[in-house]
């Protein structure tokens, strides 16, 4: 190879220049049209996502991440159906939240579990078990890779399911005033009321109240801001404190995660992309 590829300094910086060119000019690109067209950009990032590892695990037979892939695409078609259907079945935005919840929560501890297999094998800590260190590396970046691939993937469904049931809900528009006035006594996340008298439908559960003074079921407010990716009231718009909200420690880690997956939806779904059009300038030109 060496042989191969001695005397060609010249090419080889040239498709090292040609690389970098196409990461910067394709990095503005993909911001200005985040920018300008935020709906259109997050939809092809989300079918990106979904679709691109697909194509190498199918290509290189990986049966078990297959298999996990058919399960939650199949689930979330099904969720994803009921948080578009008009009118909106009352059920409907709590079991989005609840599902895709608890696919943030599994994703959260298979990072971590993976993370901390890696840890310990760079520590040498798998040969008290007797494991081999291309075994515990192998686990360990399997799980780790499952975590975030399916954080990141369940953030994006989320989020438009969440802008669908919104907006048909009324009370939060994305773009404009909402087209119903809120009630001091209706949730306008999920559209029910929020204090239930005895033998009245609705749902008994803790209240939160906003900085903005607006009132919401403590389970709908959250899942709005951790599995929704909103950070505004869902009425006003009005910025929600974070940090107020999430005032215990234990519970922080879950918002540095969800803003950790956001940064990773980049290198998932544009990358391969990116390397692939960087191959096809090298190609043309006639660089090896």
């Amino acid at each position: 190879m060496h042989a191969k590829h001695r005397g060609h300094e010249a090419m080889h910086a040239e498709m090292v220049l040609i690389l970098i060119a196409t990461l910067v000019v394709a990095q503005l690109l993909l911001v200005q049209w985040k920018q300008r067209h935020p709906r259109s950009y997050n939809m092809v990032t989300l079918f990106q996502m979904w679709v691109v590892p697909l194509y190498f695990t199918a290509k290189l037979h990986w049966w078990r991440f297959l298999v996990i892939w058919v399960l939650f695409s199949a689930v979330t078609a099904f969720v994803t159906f009921r948080a578009t259907r008009k009118p909106l079945v009352q059920t409907t935005p709590r079991l989005v939240y609840k599902w895709f919840l608890l696919i943030y929560k599994i994703s959260y501890a298979t990072g971590i579990v993976g993370y901390m297999a890696v840890m310990f094998t760079l520590f040498g800590l798998n040969l008290l078990f007797r494991i081999k260190p291309e075994d515990a590396m192998d686990f360990g970046v399997s799980l780790l890779f499952y975590g975030l691939y399916y954080g990141v993937l369940e953030r994006d469904f989320a989020e438009m399911c969440a802008d669908y049931m919104a907006s048909t809900i009324g009370f939060y528009s994305a773009s404009g005033m909402p087209t119903k006035h809120l009630s001091d006594s209706v949730c306008a996340v999920c559209g029910q009321q929020i204090f239930v008298d005895v033998n009245e439908e609705g749902i008994i559960e803790n209240t939160y109240r906003l900085s903005c003074n607006h009132v919401f079921h403590e389970f709908c407010i959250r899942g709005w801001c951790i599995v929704g990716k909103k950070q505004t009231c869902p009425y006003c718009k009005e910025k929600v404190d974070l940090k107020r909200m999430f005032s215990n420690p234990w519970e922080r880690p879950h918002v540095m995660y969800g803003q950790l997956l956001d940064w990773l939806r980049y290198l998932v779904a544009w990358q391969p992309v990116i390397i692939g059009l960087v191959q096809g300038i090298n190609y043309i030109l006639g660089l090896e």
